[in-house]
């Protein structure tokens, strides 16, 4: 289950990597509460503060693809790796020194932006670098499980180091969390990465880029999908503050036990699919049309303590659906268009935030439980109506048609002498 970190340098990586993640999901929890602290508590502040965080993906995932394909992607990585450590020491340190005012808050949330949307096309297309093809789907389960693993202990280490002593403190724990990322990439055996060659810098390589997905309907077909349900059917942030809230009547802690609880999900279901070798478009489907089920009826649960055991099963098909398109995407497309392809996968993955955000808080208004009921409706439909285009299109054998192949394959692997004179 675990055979990627059997790889001296993904080892390496992983190793630094849940550091610096449980140190990233402390830095998220003292970030907000120090907005609100400089605000008395305005919500209008912490979301500006969060759009200019998110912002730069929109404008520089796609870029930060072209730089993965043009240069070495390890250096690029140890250069993007301790920018984002320096943003969050100088955050800690002014907050330390007592001087933080909001504008400083601000503007290293959008440095941090800046430099988390060009690193993680970046990461991603490094991935199968430092594993291979074959290893490939496993490690991108394995980033999945740290990645959730440590959103279950940061958060939590995060408040009670805040009520101890304070978020500036947060912050330089984090940024000293980066020296472990930031080592293992450093101490990677370079001969033994697989990598592809740099491409040459040439004009258009971004819309070359775009040509590729385009031309490629395969990829367009599994990035639109993601596009919808990333967009209306995983705005769990919003979507579970509003049923805690709204609809139960319970507070942080509510919501805090829900958030908690699809976490786990999300665990469970990357440990899953770590087992798996490599990504099938029919896991891929199903993934997503059990997800949009899932969601549809756990927005019905008449109690939270109903709704938060629903975000087990959840968490375990949202987590499915995610590594198994990211996996299948990186072993579509050739090694030299991978980062850009990385990069605007990313921006499908991200970019709806700012429609499914507003539509679905509205969504809210009217009805504390149609967000999450709608956002599963969408997904289950645009996951079937893909499922019938990838049918037809052939990418998915229909069931007659793949008992009928593979009685054929059985029927080719029989040798001459086993057959019977009239078969020959």
């Amino acid at each position: 289950m675990f055979g990627s970190l059997g790889i001296y340098n993904y080892r390496l990586y992983a190793s630094g990597q849940i550091i610096s993640l449980v140190g990233v999901w402390m830095q998220r929890v003292a970030q907000d509460w120090l907005v609100l602290e400089l605000t008395n508590g305005s919500p209008i502040a912490l979301g500006f503060a969060a759009s200019l965080q998110f912002l730069p993906v929109l404008l520089l995932s796609m870029w930060g693809g072209v730089l993965a394909d043009r240069m070495d992607k390890r250096k690029l990585l140890l250069w993007l790796e301790s920018a984002l450590g320096v943003c969050a020491l100088a955050l800690g340190l002014l907050d330390v020194t007592g001087v933080a005012e909001l504008w400083h808050v601000y503007v290293l949330c959008f440095l941090l932006g800046c430099f988390s949307a060009v690193e993680t096309p970046v990461r991603q297309s490094f991935v199968v670098e430092m594993v291979g093809r074959d290893q490939l789907t496993n490690a991108v389960a394995i980033n999945s499980m740290m990645f959730n693993l440590a959103r279950i202990i940061g958060p939590a280490i995060a408040g009670v180091t805040i009520v101890a002593i304070g978020t500036g403190w947060v912050f330089i724990a984090n940024a000293i969390s980066f020296v472990g990322v930031v080592g293992g990439v450093w101490l990677m055996r370079t001969s033994q990465l697989q990598r592809s060659d740099p491409v040459p810098r040439e004009k258009g390589q971004l819309l070359s880029g775009l040509r590729y997905v385009k031309h490629r309907p395969d990829l367009l077909t599994v990035m639109l999908l993601v596009f919808f349900i990333a967009t209306f059917g995983m705005n769990f942030y919003m979507t579970l503050a509003i049923m805690a809230r709204n609809v139960f009547g319970g507070d942080a802690d509510a919501y805090g036990l829900l958030s908690t609880l699809i976490a786990v999900g999300t665990l469970a279901g990357a440990t899953w699919a770590a087992r798996r070798k490599t990504p099938r478009l029919s896991v891929f489907i199903g993934a997503g049309v059990l997800f949009g089920a899932l969601e549809i009826v756990s927005g019905l649960m008449p109690t939270m303590i109903l709704t938060g055991l629903m975000m087990i099963p959840v968490g375990i098909a949202m987590m499915t659906f995610n590594t198994t398109a990211n996996a299948t995407i990186q072993l579509a497309v050739e090694p030299e268009m991978r980062g850009r392809v990385m990069g605007i996968y990313m921006l499908v993955f991200l970019g709806g935030n700012p429609v499914g955000g507003p539509l679905m808080g509205w969504l809210g208004e009217i009805n504390g439980r149609a967000p999450i009921i709608i956002g599963g409706a969408v997904s289950m439909i645009v996951t079937i109506t893909a499922w019938i285009i990838l049918v037809r299109r052939g990418d998915i054998a229909k069931p007659r048609l793949r008992r009928q192949k593979q009685q054929q394959q059985q029927q080719e692997e029989v040798s001459p002498a086993e057959l019977q004179p009239s078969d020959r």
